[in-house]
């Protein structure tokens, strides 16, 4: 698959990297150009006002007030109870300096070629959620991929599944699963919003971004999946890329 061979010269940049960080200056959102509620005019009443109350009649129930969705785009990331490591999301072009909480993870680690990078990760991801049902673990948040090192084959990698706690006592380690933490500490966020395949321009903003502001990244960098990783070609897949800042 096309995915991510220009992460080799990822790597190589990170090493070339130097200086740092500086604040970015993010702008003020726009004011809301959203217009006023329309107003309503009350429809003629055939009864006098403020008719005097009969004792005898219990007083009409009030009426229930409507409930307003939230805005459109407004809506929690991720899904009820698995939010993403960020809760507000990101928006495609923009970069965002964040501080990743440490959760704790459900762990496998792995190894796979290029081209077959989504079904070995959704296997991970299959198999981390098969054995937290076994443990009676219930996910707390979106599936993550670190990938720890990367050559022209492929690229080795730790998938990761949040959790509210890890059983204890801990079991042992079966099957390559294990329990740690997610990457914390300062990061930059890249989101992408496309398909898989068109992820390798996200990952050119982000090593252009790099370089311009001579920023020094850890040697591995974050994939978080906000929407589920299906295949190559969903337009609809929401991901969000972390540089950790060294």
């Amino acid at each position: 698959m096309i995915r991510l061979r220009s992460l080799v010269a990822f790597s190589t940049a990170l090493a070339l990297a130097g200086g740092p960080l500086s604040a970015q200056q993010q702008p003020a959102p726009p004011p809301s150009t959203a217009p006023a509620p329309a107003q309503t005019s009350p429809l003629p009443t055939t009864t006098a006002p403020n008719p005097v109350p009969d004792p005898n009649k219990s007083a009409a129930p009030a009426p229930q007030q409507a409930v307003t969705p939230p805005p459109a785009g407004q809506a929690a990331v991720g899904t009820p109870g698995r939010p993403t490591l960020i809760e507000k999301p990101g928006e495609p072009g923009d970069v965002d300096e964040v501080i990743l909480p440490a959760k704790p993870a459900a762990i496998i680690a792995g190894k796979t070629k290029w081209e077959e990078a989504i079904v070995n990760l959704t296997q991970a991801f299959t198999r981390i959620e098969a054995d937290l049902a076994k443990l009676g673990v219930a996910p707390a948040g979106r599936p993550l991929a670190v990938f720890t090192r990367t050559d022209d084959d492929g690229f080795e990698f730790e998938a990761m599944i949040p959790v509210a706690a890890p059983p204890s006592p801990a079991p042992t380690e079966a099957d390559g699963l294990r329990f740690g933490t997610t990457p914390s500490g300062k990061a930059l966020r890249f989101a992408h919003k496309g398909s898989y395949e068109s992820i390798d321009s996200t990952y050119e903003t982000l090593t252009a971004y790099l370089d311009a502001k001579d920023i020094v990244v850890q040697d591995r960098f974050v994939e978080e999946y906000a929407t589920d990783l299906k295949d190559g070609t969903d337009d609809n897949l929401d991901v969000n890329i972390f540089a950790l800042v060294k």
